[in-house]
């Protein structure tokens, strides 16, 4: 135990520790891998010589565990972990989840709603004096005033409800160190207000001169109009070169943003992944089966950060922003040696990835110099004249991972983004993807076949996945693989309507896809697709779009991408009736559903022999819990034979 950071007054004790100076608040259980961000923000205090505790997943009904430390000399981080608190705790249909892949056995109830506003105010009882620091994927997101999808209203920000001091919003390395700095040398926290990358309160008296002004939180309640204002700046504004600093009132008060702080320098990155993570649970957890999550990133790789692909209704693009930067392939090498020295390293990497997979250099130079393009996408609705699509470095580093003794197959399972592959003119990594790095599926995002749907998500139209697809089937048939992509699809985003579900339904049958399970859309905070769900306007345009709230028509287009079911009958037909394709209802080779169903092989259709595959559909990268192992949707024949059967599970795991 002796190499994890304390998280019991025994181990603290152990350690020689009689106060620490910073202490970490998670609502995640305690693993020390780099994946999870508070082993990451606990790490680089202590290689900046601080003592540092863990206080993990605690009991919030009282003060107890809050204190179970001590107070620390300087102040206290808090995160409610790796993904928001509402998402961890609730489905899309608002019920409750009865599994958290962050907690010990798999456990859900381990962590509150809303846990950082309830932490920072059970430390507040605690220690009245102490300073708070808030951070991570929930306090990121909600730094302005927000919708909340659970409550449907509007909420200030998570600064105001939570009462902390300083709030740090996204990839927070080098915040953490300059307000760690400034704390240990007595400053006070209240005049701690101008860290690049953080967001602080003060009087309406009191702010400086020179921000830009997002309509007030009293405004965004009152008009959606005002509401596109402020979502459209606070994302355009969120470049480390362009970036504006902003401020928005909240009655006497008012929340300031400073400008972005710059993404962390490649030997930043490296040194940071180079810190002494234990890239395990805490052995306390042993005895309920250990931490679920651990289970697909103890032996993942992430060799990247940032996306320029930029989905609407992805919160990347508001949290490690738009502009990629990458480590060294020399770290990235170090960190997969590192693993054949581990006895549970079986020979498998199960993925060198990030957000994006295949991004590892900017998409233009320009960037570089003014910033990334406001208002406007790299790739969507087509790729822009000035991308630069290059997979050299990454094929390179690839090459030497599999070149490492001990390793036995390196396989990427974050999603690959296909429409930037097909730019590059050189096919040597498209091949070697094909023939060295697919376990079986990998993961692509079409999300849905509707041209005015992808418009309204950011995504390239279907053509693209189409080209993607049939290259990627032509060498896997000529490599004599069986294998297959795994293509996300989202029902009910915003802009699709009960047609375009129904185009989506054709679609999946001409491409014989049957998936298991189907994803509505989840509307998180600081997201443009969000933003839409909530007013029913495009905040770049202010044009309506059309938004699916209700329901029932959300379960009518849920059930028509799984057609084939025969427990979904009465909904598509519903569904059929309702977008006015009764056309659909039949026995013929185009039709979808016949007229009545008695028997399940009423189901079986005219394209029998060719029989569509299925699998399991994976959550991950959406904010939302993610499933073990690597299944998903499956398209098309990669060969004729038996078809791999995607396993399922009980235990959700993590990107």
């Amino acid at each position: 135990m002796s190499g994890f950071l304390p998280i019991s007054r025994s181990e603290m004790l152990e350690k020689g520790i009689d106060r620490f100076d910073y202490i970490c608040v998670t609502g995640d259980a305690y693993v020390d891998h780099p994946s999870f961000g508070i082993a990451i923000i606990s790490r680089v205090l202590e290689a900046q010589g601080y003592s540092v505790g863990i206080i993990a997943q605690p009991d919030w009904h009282s003060v107890k565990d809050f204190k179970q430390l001590g107070e620390p000399r300087y102040g206290f981080f808090v995160t409610s972990g790796n993904i928001d608190s509402m998402v961890s705790n609730y489905t899309v249909a608002k019920n409750p989840r009865t599994e958290d892949s962050y907690s010990a056995g798999g456990e859900a109830g381990h962590r509150p709603d809303r846990a950082v506003i309830v932490y920072c105010k059970l430390l507040r009882s605690a220690y009245p004096d102490t300073p708070i620091i808030i951070g991570g994927l929930e306090a990121s997101l909600r730094r302005f005033a927000h919708y909340d999808y659970w409550d449907d209203a509007v909420r200030p920000s998570i600064l105001i409800d939570s009462g902390a001091h300083l709030l740090t919003y996204g990839m927070g390395e080098n915040q953490t160190i300059e307000i760690a700095r400034r704390l240990a040398t007595g400053e006070p926290v209240k005049n701690i207000t101008d860290v690049l990358g953080t967001c602080y309160v003060t009087a309406n008296e009191n702010i400086p001169l020179g921000l830009v002004n997002l309509p007030s939180y009293e405004m965004v309640c009152e008009n959606k109009k005002e509401y596109c204002k402020a979502a459209r700046l606070e994302i355009d504004e969120h470049d480390a070169i362009s970036g504006r600093a902003l401020l928005q009132k909240h009655g006497k008060r008012a929340v300031i943003q400073n400008k972005p702080m710059p993404p962390l320098t490649q030997e930043e990155l490296d040194k940071v992944y180079s810190l002494p993570y234990m890239r395990f649970y805490h052995p306390s957890y042993e005895q309920k089966g250990g931490v679920p999550a651990i289970e697909e990133v103890e032996f993942s790789i992430t060799h990247n950060r940032g996306c320029f692909g930029h989905c609407n209704f992805c919160s990347i693009a508001f949290h490690q922003g738009r502009r990629i930067t990458c480590r060294s392939e020399d770290s990235v090498v170090n960190e997969a040696e590192s693993f054949v020295k581990n006895p549970r390293f079986k020979g498998y990497i199960h993925d060198v990835g990030g957000p994006t997979a295949n991004f590892r250099k900017p998409s233009c130079k320009k960037q570089l110099t003014v910033g990334l393009c406001k208002g406007k996408k790299c790739l969507a609705p087509e790729p822009c004249a000035a991308l630069e699509a290059d997979h050299s470095e990454y094929l390179h580093m690839l090459r030497r991972l599999r070149a490492i003794r001990g390793v036995k197959k390196v396989f990427i399972r974050s999603g690959i983004r296909f429409d930037y592959l097909l730019q590059d003119k050189n096919d040597a990594f498209f091949n070697e993807l094909v023939e060295n790095h697919v376990s079986g599926q990998l993961k692509v995002a079409p999300e849905h076949c509707s041209p005015s749907v992808l418009d309204a998500m950011g995504k390239p139209h279907i053509e693209a996945y189409e080209a993607f697809a049939k290259r990627f089937y032509e060498r896997t048939r000529k490599i004599h693989k069986e294998q297959y992509l795994v293509p996300y699809l989202m029902s009910s985003h915003p802009g699709s309507t009960l047609k375009d579900a129904v185009t989506l339904a054709l679609f999946l049958k001409k491409h014989n896809i049957r998936p298991e399970q189907v994803q509505d859309f989840y509307p998180t905070p600081g997201t443009i697709s969000t933003c839409m769900f909530y007013t029913g306007l495009d905040p770049y345009t202010l044009k309506a779009v059309y938004v699916p709230r209700e329901s029932g028509e959300k379960a009518l287009q849920r059930a028509l991408l799984q057609y084939f079911n025969p427990n979904n009958h009465a909904l598509v037909k519903q569904a059929l009736i309702k977008a006015g394709r009764e056309d659909l209802i039949g026995y013929g080779e185009g039709c979808l559903i016949p007229p009545f169903i008695a028997k399940k092989q009423d189901f079986a259709g005219a394209n029998a022999k060719n029989r569509p595959h299925s699998g399991l559909r994976s959550l991950n990268d959406r904010q939302v819990p993610p499933q073990k192992g690597n299944g998903g949707f499956r398209y098309g024949k990669a060969k004729q034979g038996k078809p791999a059967t995607a396993k399922t599970t009980k235990k959700p795991v993590q990107k």
